[in-house]
């Protein structure tokens, strides 16, 4: 049975199907929220009065600069609630990284800048260093090295020491 198929018609019957139960939640929580948003309006801010006298005036103005001093501690003491809940949220998550030991690489971006820009950069612009790498290296010359002349001669010294005439020469030569 689960190898049939939902004809089109079908499927798009239950998907208006769908669509009007969507809308009709949506309606409803529409109307929920106004509701409390009135409820709320009624009972935190009560209808204005017009007074007269500048004493009730100025008493008014004290109850609502209480309120608004109120509503802002309230204000402040959520949002830091909130910022340290995240900042909690983002540590358990590292923490689950770590332990499933799968580490994302952060995609860095490629900065093109010179060894003077970057020493500018961490020193500050009091500082004036100048990284001319070439200049500081180390001058080596080439010495040419005198290579043994003798190696051209070679044969000439084996014909020279060859029978009894070169053996008694190598001899007499060694001191």
């Amino acid at each position: 049975m689960s190898d049939k198929k939902m004809t089109t018609s079908r499927r798009n019957y239950l998907k208006s199907l769908m669509l009007q139960i969507a809308a009709g939640l949506l309606e409803a929580e529409a109307v929920e929220a106004e509701a409390e948003k009135a409820r709320y309006m009624e009972e935190n801010c009560p209808a204005p009065q017009f007074l007269v006298c500048m004493a009730e005036l100025t008493d008014l103005c004290k109850k609502l600069h209480q309120n608004i001093e109120r509503i802002d501690e309230e204000r402040y003491d959520m949002s830091t609630k909130v910022t340290k809940s995240e900042k909690e949220v983002e540590d358990l998550k590292m923490k689950v990284v770590e332990l499933n030991g799968k580490f994302r690489k952060p995609v860095l971006k490629r900065v093109r800048m010179s060894a003077d820009a970057m020493l500018q950069a961490l020193l500050g612009s009091k500082h004036k260093v100048s990284m001319d790498l070439r200049s500081n290296l180390k001058q080596v010359k080439k010495e040419v090295k005198e290579e043994v002349k003798d190696a051209a001669d070679w044969r000439k010294n084996i014909e020279d020491k060859a029978g009894m005439d070169g053996r008694k020469k190598m001899f007499e030569s060694d001191p």
